[in-house]
């Protein structure tokens, strides 16, 4: 049930997880960028998890999560980026997350930013990870 987009330029590029959050992944400059649009929330969280654990253990590749697209996260979304980031942490992966205003303004309230790698935009992310 895995699905490669290349370039997400529409909606329908990305795989339906829930009613409200859709997502895929592309290989990037040696890393997985995986793109969402809609909602991380308590409702999609899971789906979320399922699908980034699903695609990580077939790919040992360097990762950025873009929420540039996101609407909405809440604190099970913002449960659910800790918990990717543990896991790239414990097998020495790096791991960047790409914010909007909503997203960055989020994470900053409970001081995750430094712990998920928080940065503005895909650019600055992927020349984190080819530094």
């Amino acid at each position: 049930m895995l699905i490669t987009c290349r370039g997400f330029n529409s909606i329908a590029e990305l795989q339906r997880l829930t009613v409200s959050l859709r997502g895929g992944f592309d290989r990037r400059e040696g890393c997985l960028v995986f793109s969402f649009t809609g909602q991380l929330d308590a409702y999609s969280e899971k789906q979320f998890m399922t699908y980034v654990e699903d695609v990580l253990l077939a790919n040992p590749s360097s990762v950025v999560i873009d929420l540039s697209k996101i609407d909405f996260l809440d604190s099970s979304g913002l449960g659910a980026l800790v918990q990717a980031a543990k896991k790239c942490n414990e097998v020495k992966r790096s791991f960047s997350v790409v914010g909007n205003a909503r997203v960055t303004q989020t994470i900053k309230l409970v001081r995750l930013e430094e712990f998920l790698h928080l940065v503005p935009d895909l650019t600055t992310a992927l020349s984190r990870v080819a530094a």
